[in-house]
C-alpha cells in the first residue's frame, strides 16, 4: 500500500483529487493539508510515499516546503499555469497536473508514478527541480527549519552566506541558518544588485560593506557593519568594483 498526502490550499482541488484517487486502491490518503506548514509537518510524521503538492500556497510554497524535507517522496505537482514552474518541471521530468485537470490526464499521472521504480533516481529528479527552480518568493525571503519550527528571513536581513560543507549559512543578526542549498543557487537567485559572491564560499549583501581592505597578495578582505572580516577573492574583487561603481 502506498501512502499518500494531499497538500494545497484549495478545498477543491483536495476534493478532486481525492475523488480520483479513490481508483487505485494501492494507494491511501493519509492526510489532507491546507498549507506548507501542515505539509511539512504530516511528511514528517506519515512518511508518504507520495504527495500531491500546489505550487502557489499561502505562508510557504510547495517549492519552499519541499526544501525542508530531509528525505523527499514522489511529487506530482497540481499547479495553476505558471511559467516559471512549469519549464522547470519538463525540464527535469518530474510530473504536475495543470490545474484544471481532467481524470485521464490524472490517471496519467498515477500510472507514470505507479511504473516508476522508487528510490535514488525519484529524490533527484526533485532536487534538481528546486536547485533550478526561481520562483519570485524565493527572490524576496529564504525559508529555513530550526529545529521542529519554520522561519522565514527576508532578503534584506541577511548579512551575507557561506558555504558550509553540504549547506549554506545564512548570516543575521539573529544568528546563522543552515540551507540545504548552494551557493550556486543563492548567486542565481539573489538580487545581483545587493548580493555579490566574493569568494567561493562566500555572498555578501553589498549595503552591509563599511571597508575593503587589502590582504595578502591579490586578495582583499571585506569588513562588514557587524564586524565580520570576508575573504574577497581576485574575481570576487573585480565583481565589488563593478557593482560599486569604483
Amino acid at each position: 500500500m502506498k501512502r499518500a498526502l494531499i497538500i494545497d490550499d484549495e478545498p477543491l482541488a483536495r476534493m478532486v483529487v481525492k475523488e480520483y484517487l479513490q481508483a487505485y486502491d494501492q494507494i491511501e490518503v493519509m492526510q489532507e493539508c491546507n498549507d506548507g506548514f501542515e505539509g511539512l509537518k504530516a511528511i514528517q510524521q506519515h512518511q508518504p510515499d507520495l504527495i500531491f503538492l500546489d505550487v502557489q500556497m499561502p505562508k510557504i510554497n510547495g517549492f519552499e516546503m519541499l526544501e525542508l524535507v530531509d528525505q523527499q517522496p514522489a511529487v506530482i505537482f497540481t499547479t495553476a499555469f505558471d511559467e516559471y514552474a512549469i519549464k522547470a518541471f519538463e525540464a527535469h521530468a518530474v510530473d504536475y497536473l495543470l490545474k484544471p485537470f481532467s481524470k485521464e490526464r490524472f490517471n496519467k499521472a498515477i500510472d507514470k508514478y505507479l511504473a516508476q521504480a522508487p528510490g535514488p533516481q525519484v529524490r533527484k529528479q526533485t532536487e534538481e527541480l528546486l536547485e533550478t527552480s526561481n520562483s519570485p518568493a524565493q527572490h524576496e525571503r529564504i525559508v529555513v527549519k530550526t529545529g521542529t519550527k519554520v522561519k522565514i528571513i527576508p532578503v534584506q536581513d541577511v548579512i551575507y552566506l557561506a558555504a558550509d560543507d553540504d549547506y549554506v549559512s545564512v548570516y543575521t543578526a539573529e544568528g546563522s541558518f543552515l540551507k540545504n542549498k548552494t551557493m550556486n543557487f543563492f548567486e542565481k537567485m539573489l538580487d545581483a544588485r545587493q548580493f555579490v559572491r566574493v569568494h567561493r564560499s562566500y555572498i555578501i549583501a553589498i549595503q552591509q560593506i563599511t571597508r575593503i581592505d587589502p590582504y595578502e597578495k591579490d586578495a582583499h578582505l571585506a569588513i562588514l557593519k557587524s564586524g565580520a572580516k570576508i575573504p574577497v577573492s581576485k574575481t570576487g574583487y573585480v565583481k565589488l568594483k563593478q557593482v560599486l561603481g569604483i
